[in-house]
């Protein structure tokens, strides 16, 4: 699964990668969450463009959007005969650049956050199924998925799902809608064992308004305990208790 993710790689750094033409000036993202605006590479008559696009996406022919579920994860082992993605996967596929995810291990009472990243440091693209969806108003909002396969040995003691990841040399079979669906597909196969690397960080991930570098700085298992300690319920009374008698101090002292 991919619920979070950051972009943290140079603007100019992306554009070369994945050789669109827009020149943005996008800053870097530490915590991406779903119906927030994401960029997204699509292809046009063999031209790559650079769109943003809101992370969730919507059926072309989906009438009302209110009460239909966030989608912001298609299965590769269905995609292609889903209601929902079958046209998508086959005429408007997409890639997503990141730097890195978020996934979540249960933890006895606790969920750990824990940043995943390619082991060499580089940026990578995930694919991805896009649509435009009409309003009845006239309203277009161009939305997006990100493909999900089931992760390798190494990748599943933190959860059984990984997004796609595309390689540079297969950006142009995934992006165009005119190469065989079958062989776009086969690109949608778990990652070789060892190419991401992981490492526990701050829950502070957890609240989507934070975003800063913080967020994907390895924690020292004494921080990880430290946290741990401050989240137990008994931590949380003791802090209850404290702030309850400063305030009864207060009071006191007000007559």
């Amino acid at each position: 699964m991919c619920g979070r993710y950051a972009i943290v790689s140079p603007p100019e750094a992306l554009r070369r990668l994945f050789g669109y033409g827009e020149q943005p000036n996008m800053p870097a993202r530490y915590n991406i969450a779903p119906t927030q605006p994401v960029p997204v590479v699509t292809q046009d008559a063999a031209v790559r463009h650079l769109r943003l696009m809101r992370w969730g996406f919507l059926p072309a022919w989906l009438k009302d959007p209110r009460g239909f579920p966030l989608l912001i994860n298609a299965r590769a082992e269905t995609v292609a005969e889903k209601a929902a993605f079958r046209n998508a996967v086959r005429r408007r596929r997409c890639l997503l650049p990141a730097d890195g995810y978020y996934e979540w291990q249960v933890q006895g009472a606790r969920k750990q956050p824990f940043y995943i990243h390619p082991r060499g440091g580089q940026p990578m693209a995930f694919a991805g199924v896009a649509e435009t969806w009409c309003g009845p108003n006239g309203e277009e909002v161009d939305t997006v998925a990100i493909v999900t396969t089931q992760a390798p040995p190494d990748l599943a003691v933190l959860h059984h799902r990984v997004p796609v990841t595309v390689a540079a040399g297969d950006f142009a079979c995934w992006l165009d809608p005119a190469a065989d669906l079958r062989a776009a597909l086969a690109l949608a196969a778990p990652p070789p064992a060892g190419r991401f690397g992981w490492h526990p960080v701050s829950v502070a991930v957890n609240r989507v308004s934070n975003d800063d570098p913080r967020l994907i700085a390895a924690l020292s298992e004494a921080e990880v305990a430290e946290e741990a300690r401050r989240a137990a319920p008994g931590a949380a009374r003791g802090r209850t208790a404290r702030a309850t008698a400063k305030a009864d101090e207060a009071q006191g002292l007000l007559f």
